[in-house]
């Protein structure tokens, strides 16, 4: 299954999810066994560090630092990794509503993190494209 790639279909039929809990990005050295108990729900490598984007507590729960917290919603249409536009819409939108967006595509879904404060405003104004 290789997924939407219309643009029209992907906005009208996105049907976002607003997950509970706040979630946070986190560097860590990529050689640092300390959280190797951690279940975060990515991890990306950088060349200034693994990053890892986990729930709050678990974080917390092991003293990480982090700059900000985030809801997380994903779009639950099965998406084309080749699909053309469809972040674009949305990023521009929640621009246009200052709020700002982590998006994060992986194989079947696109996901963001927008400010703990503005999730249900985003998940409002998301909706807005299948009206």
């Amino acid at each position: 299954m290789s997924g939407e790639t219309n643009l029209s279909t992907l906005l009208k039929s996105m049907q976002p999810i607003l997950h509970p809990g706040e979630y946070v990005f986190c560097s860590i050295d990529p050689q640092d066994s300390r959280y190797s108990s951690l279940d975060p729900i990515c991890l990306f490598r950088e060349d200034e560090g693994l990053t890892l984007i986990l729930k709050r507590e678990q974080a917390d729960k092991v003293a990480l630092s982090y700059t900000a917290v985030f809801s997380m919603i994903t779009l639950s249409i099965h998406s084309s990794l080749e699909a053309v536009g469809f972040l674009a819409a949305i990023t521009h939108k929640l621009a246009q509503h200052d709020i700002s967006v982590n998006a994060i595509s992986a194989y079947y879904h696109d996901h963001l993190f927008v400010p703990t404060s503005r999730g249900k405003e985003t998940m409002m104004l998301l909706q807005e494209f299948s009206a």
